[in-house]
């Protein structure tokens, strides 16, 4: 446990070390975890025919406004997208946010609701589904109770994901999945960047912890970071917190904690679980090896009876250091990347933002 502290990982009891070396299947929340979390505004959509007064950074502005009062990292990209543009933003009067879902809130007398396209549909009606690349997904915004247009946001993968997961594999594990609330289309796009077949998408709280209590080969582990991550880690056999830039209610239910904002940590928890125990296992035959040799020695007269019982302490002393092997420094770079700091990873370059507005003047005209 001292030696995985000192590599930026908590792990909260011996128990949990030694599930870590029997580890079979590994799911991975998407966005913070398998992603940065760094969410990126590429494209601002307003629906057709809105009113030409909110197509411009109104509908940004409205839309950050009521992310304010949410602590998903999906809501403080969009208010950092908007703070960085200059924007004004107004504190929410009244706001109630529906876990994985979004957040409706009254922002300078206007009903604003941000979330899923699903979430929205509720509030404004029927919504077309907004056309997206590979990688993109759309968060859409309501407005006094009418679809007024969708952010369009990318999430990049981690650099070294696809190697952790392959270190994974070489560490024992024989099943990777995706279990994510985002869209299926995005899920599935960085699931495929990752090398990870399997994908569960559009899933609430309490689908993922059905979903995690259903898998086999077991033992579980989860890797999350999100406050809607909590029950999942939990219900898991081994629940591991991404606890940089994650959730304090996701580090409080998970049995591992990773301090650095470095996913290859997953891999080298294992990694660490595996040598110790393998360590354990080996004091454990050196002692008993020694101790029947002395025994047997001891019986046919070769060792003297006082000679004997202190050559047991001898024995106790050689397990003791071997022991001590756990302890060894640092873990270096591996295949999966090299050891981070929370502030090593580099920051995405600012992407360009594209408003496509629609007007209809009186004559009947469209300009764009």
């Amino acid at each position: 446990m001292s030696r995985a502290a000192r590599n930026g990982i908590i792990v909260k009891d011996g128990g949990t070390l030694e599930q870590l070396t029997q580890i079979r299947t590994a799911v991975f929340d998407k966005t913070g975890t398998l992603t940065h979390g760094r969410l990126a505004l590429e494209e601002i959509r307003p629906a057709r025919g809105l009113a030409p007064a909110l197509t411009f950074g109104k509908l940004l502005a409205f839309a950050a406004s009521a992310e304010l009062h949410s602590s998903h990292v999906l809501a403080s990209s969009v208010v950092g997208a908007a703070l960085a543009r200059g924007l004004d933003l107004s504190r929410p009067s009244e706001a109630v946010e529906h876990a994985t879902e979004g957040i409706c809130a009254m922002v300078d007398g206007h009903h604003v609701a941000v979330g899923k396209r699903s979430f929205l549909q509720v509030d404004c009606g029927p919504i077309a589904e907004e056309d997206l690349a590979g990688g993109q997904f759309a968060v859409y915004v309501g407005i006094d109770h009418t679809y007024a247009g969708a952010l369009i946001m990318r999430d990049p993968l981690r650099e070294n994901a696809k190697a952790t997961l392959s270190s994974l594999a070489g560490l024992g594990v024989q099943r990777t999945m995706v279990v994510t609330g985002d869209a299926p289309s995005t899920a599935g796009h960085v699931a495929d960047l990752a090398g990870i077949a399997e994908v569960r998408a559009g899933c609430r709280p309490e689908e993922k912890v059905a979903v995690v209590r259903m898998l086999s080969p077991r033992p579980v582990m989860m890797v999350g970071d999100g406050i809607n991550d909590a029950p999942v880690l939990a219900a898991a056999d081994v629940g591991m917190a991404m606890g940089a830039k994650g959730s304090t209610a996701a580090s409080e239910s998970a049995d591992v904690v990773i301090m650095v904002d470095d996913l290859a940590k997953a891999a080298t928890s294992v990694r660490i679980g595996q040598k110790t125990i393998g360590i354990a296992v080996q004091s454990i035959w050196i002692g008993i090896g020694l101790s029947v040799g002395l025994m047997a020695a001891a019986a046919v007269g070769l060792i003297p009876a006082v000679p004997g019982a202190l050559s047991q302490e001898l024995v106790d002393l050689a397990t003791i250091l071997n022991a001590l092997r756990s302890l060894k420094p640092r873990e270096k770079a591996t295949a999966a990347g090299p050891a981070a700091t929370p502030s090593a990873a580099p920051l995405p370059a600012r992407p360009t933002v594209q408003v496509h507005e629609d007007r209809t003047g009186a004559d009947g005209t469209i300009s764009d």
